[in-house]
């Protein structure tokens, strides 16, 4: 993975070996770099969108930047924000958010604060490895309970069994589900996608205890990649619906700002022979371009390769009796504010 600059970037900097140091052979190999966190100071949790295609208006992103490393990662561009790489900085400087707990109060006991299902993982994964430490996503959930606030789920990190009891509460109150991504069940191209996320086998068995525990949980194939794992959409779901999914939905491959040429770069390393042929069917379903951010169809494409993958979809989910593509709606009803019933507020 290589860490070019971020496009708000002044100045290009590039690391080589002059000499004067050490040999520049393998028997100095380059340390790996360790993942630093770092607080965010944000003091508004929710994030809000207006955008049509999407079925949420608020989210929370409990961190920035993922150690997940997915090279095709939508959210790698957020880093230059931070004045910091989209490549090997979004996966090894991570920010925390801070006082979580208290900043989920303060929005959530706001005037006029209307309920509506909060989002997490729309952007970076909530139960990324740090999450074991940090306990972030957790101490939400907590505070969602309490607020008998609905919350969806998007992950593909091993680590939300762990949080089975508040999410078996939330569940059984129809205030929370989950959509488990599953991008291959091949081991192999996982590595060399998603270098640090848990196993084909372990997210089924994600979904399979997920659905136990009566938690509404669906699987998202996403992203679908030309010619590198679209082979495997009819699988995908086969095995999804047998771990108990409840729906079944995908995304085609986004590759705004520098994540294109992350990508072209992990291609041209991965996949030589056929990096251009994968790149030419991107640019088919979006006008000639990499990527083109327009709603509606920015998720999914447009052309004849576009219409093929929603019908192989189609096909597929009916033919295993996944008719819905998304999990039913969460209530919104239950909602209070408990400090304000202790006559604390």
């Amino acid at each position: 993975m290589s860490n070019p600059a971020g496009r708000f970037d002044k100045t290009i900097h590039a690391s080589f070996d002059d000499g004067w140091e050490q040999p520049a052979d393998e028997s100095f190999p380059s340390p790996d770099p360790r993942t630093e966190f770092f607080q965010d100071l944000t003091r508004k949790i929710i994030a809000t969108n207006r955008s049509p295609d999407i079925p949420f208006d608020r989210s929370i992103n409990p961190y920035k930047g993922c150690e997940h490393g997915c090279i095709y990662c939508y959210a790698r561009p957020t880093h230059a924000y931070l004045d910091l790489s989209p490549g090997l900085d979004f996966e090894t400087r991570i920010f925390v958010k801070t006082e979580p707990v208290t900043r989920l109060r303060e929005a959530l006991e706001a005037p006029g604060y209307r309920c509506e299902t909060i989002a997490m993982g729309t952007n970076t994964d909530p139960y990324q490895p740090g999450e074991k430490r940090h306990r972030v996503t957790r101490r939400i959930l907590e505070t969602l309970l309490e607020y008998r606030h609905p919350v969806s789920i998007t992950t593909k990190g091993r680590l939300i069994l762990r949080d089975l009891d508040v999410l078996g509460e939330l569940a059984a109150m129809g205030l929370a589900s989950v959509a488990v991504s599953v991008t291959t069940l091949d081991d192999e191209l996982k590595a060399r996608l998603e270098p640090r996320t848990a196993s084909p086998r372990t997210r089924l068995r994600m979904v399979r205890e997920l659905a136990g525990a009566g938690i509404p949980v669906g699987v998202m194939m996403a992203p679908v990649i030309p010619f590198i794992n679209d082979n495997e959409i009819e699988d995908v779901v086969a095995r999804a619906a047998d771990a108990g999914a409840a729906s079944m939905n995908y995304i085609m491959l986004r590759l705004p700002f520098e994540v294109k040429e992350l990508f072209a770069e992990w291609l041209a390393e991965h996949y030589p022979l056929k990096a251009e042929h994968v790149m030419n069917r991107i640019r088919d379903m979006h006008g000639g371009k990499a990527y083109r951010a327009e709603w509606g169809t920015r998720m999914r494409g447009r052309g004849p390769y576009a219409k093929l993958v929603a019908e192989r979809f189609g096909l597929a989910r009916r033919r295993h009796g996944l008719e819905d593509s998304r999990l039913p709606a969460l209530r919104t009803d239950l909602f209070r504010r408990p400090f304000e019933q202790r006559g604390l507020l």
